[in-house]
Parts: C-alpha cells; sequence; structure tokens
C-alpha cells in the first residue's frame, strides 16, 4: 500500500552529487575537472556569450549587403474600415479623428510616432482626420462624403 510515509524515489533515479575540489581522496581533487591548462582552468575565467576564442567573429566573417538609412520614417497603418468601426462603436467624439483619439482607443500603438491613413474598406460617415500621411484613395474617400483632412507636420 503506497502511504505518503512509505514512499521511496524511483530505483536509480536518485544520484549523488558530483562533489570537485575536495581534495585528492574524492577523485575530483587537483585540477578538480577543470583539465590541465588554458583560460577555463583559471579561478576568476568568464567569457561574453559571444566571444569566440579569438577566432574572428560570426557577426564580422558575414557579409554585410544593402543599406539602412537612418532616416528612414516607418509609419504605424491606420485603415479607413477601422476609423468606421470607431465611429460605429461611438468612440469618435464629434467626429474627429486625431493621434490621441486613435492612442485610446488602442488603434495605434504610439501617439507621437508618425501613422498614415489607407484607403482599405469602405466609409460611410463624414470625418475630420488629422494624420501624418493619407493615401490617394484614403483622401479621396473621406472627402467624397464632405469631410476634412488635416497633414500633421512632424
Amino acid at each position: 500500500m503506497n502511504i505518503l510515509s512509505n514512499l521511496k524515489p524511483a530505483k536509480g533515479s536518485n544520484k549523488r552529487v558530483k562533489r570537485i575540489a575536495r581534495g585528492e581522496g574524492s577523485g575530483h581533487g587537483g585540477t578538480a575537472t577543470r583539465g590541465m591548462n588554458g583560460q577555463r582552468s583559471r579561478a576568476g575565467a568568464k567569457y561574453r556569450a559571444w566571444f569566440e576564442g579569438g577566432q574572428m567573429p560570426l557577426q564580422r566573417r558575414v557579409p554585410k549587403r544593402g543599406f539602412h538609412s537612418p532616416f528612414k520614417v516607418v509609419f504605424q497603418v491606420v485603415n479607413l474600415n477601422r476609423l468606421q468601426k470607431l465611429f460605429d462603436d461611438k468612440k469618435v467624439e464629434d467626429g474627429i479623428i486625431n493621434p490621441v483619439s486613435l492612442y485610446k482607443n488602442g488603434v495605434i500603438a504610439k501617439a507621437v510616432a508618425p501613422y498614415k491613413i489607407l484607403g482599405v474598406g469602405e466609409l460611410k460617415v463624414k470625418l475630420n482626420v488629422e494624420a501624418h500621411a493619407f493615401s490617394a484613395s484614403a483622401k479621396e474617400k473621406i472627402e467624397s462624403l464632405g469631410g476634412t483632412i488635416k497633414e500633421i507636420k512632424a
């Protein structure tokens, strides 16, 4: 009968801890399982995770390609169908869409980062939209309903 007081680990599942550097009689004295010479045998030896033993590091061996502009502007994207959904859910006050209202409703991740309105989806209401950029189709759809667009200069 298995009672808590009678439980024991399965045979062979428990191993003794290898106690190193506890004298020659332990079988792990002397070099304390570190081998003979070299950096790792010394006290306080550390390698950084990317260190390759003096070999030319991978990051320097791999050929570099292309060009990455430090001035590239990456826009957050907002589609017209998302603006329509905000209006339908009554989350838009007075038909005004601006960075603060979009950020508060979780449409964009950062209120200060630039965002662009794209013309994906249908828009059925008149909106006054402020954004850093607009696609041509988005401009056309917003203005055809009598809405206004205002480009924010970042």
